[in-house]
């Protein structure tokens, strides 16, 4: 009998940012919803947990049209500055923070030489100043490796590109080698698309681990904070 070969150690961890590893109570759902509502179309709680994690612009149009409306071009652009004001409000009075532990685990799988990346649904105007006020950031000195948004990509999740372009961004060539955790259906579809090593499912976003687990997935776990401890990484 052959021996089998052990999987490949993970050489990169792509995490989603709001609800996985930034905790910003909230604030997207609602935004979202109201960007929706504001144009008379109803929106289903279903509906809009479905939508989570995609692209705004994408999860816009989507709802707008479940909802009975018509979303050309024009309404979906006006609603998009509509989510983005509701959210830089609803920042203001409460701003994001990271999810409890999220920095430990990030900075122990960087000294373990796992290179670390965040994407997300969100466009750079709405991404990047969202990481600066929680003082992260890539490049000297930085807490990540990389940084990839809805704009970099043609299509987001559940489309695989923001994981092959976070590989793209690290050097990493390999999809076995990398590991990606999320808190919605459609990171881990993306995460399965990109035919990623370990796709991992967190308890810190709006889904029960039964939601999470009838989605293709290596593990569910409660929090970021637990990926460190997957035998998975400990290889690096």
């Amino acid at each position: 009998m052959t021996a089998q070969t052990p999987a490949p150690a993970i050489e990169l961890a792509v995490f989603d940012m709001a609800g996985t590893t930034v905790e910003e109570h909230g604030a997207v759902y609602e935004a979202l919803r109201h960007a929706v509502e504001s144009t008379g179309a109803s929106v289903a709680a279903s509906d809009l947990q479905t939508w989570m994690g995609t692209d705004k612009r994408e999860a816009i149009a989507a709802l707008v049209r479940i909802g009975g409306g018509t979303p050309d071009a024009a309404l979906v652009e006006r609603q998009y500055e509509v989510f983005r004001a509701y959210l830089r409000e609803a920042y203001a009075k409460t701003p994001p923070e990271p999810i409890a532990q999220a920095d430990k685990a990030l900075a122990e799988l960087r000294a373990r030489g796992v290179k670390v990346a965040l994407t997300t649904g969100f466009s750079d105007d709405v991404a990047l100043p969202l990481l600066e006020s929680l003082g992260w950031a890539t490049g000297e000195g930085g807490n990540l490796d990389a940084v990839v948004t809805s704009d970099e990509v043609v299509r987001g999740r559940p489309a695989p590109y923001m994981i092959h372009r976070a590989m793209e961004k690290t050097g990493v060539v390999d999809v076995r080698r990398v590991l990606v955790a999320g808190d919605t259906a459609v990171d881990l579809e993306a995460g399965t698309n990109a035919g990623a090593g370990v796709v991992v499912g967190v308890l810190t976003g709006q889904l029960t681990r039964e939601q999470l687990e009838a989605h293709p997935h290596s593990h569910v776990l409660d929090s970021v904070a637990d990926v460190p401890g997957l035998p998975e990484t400990a290889r690096a």
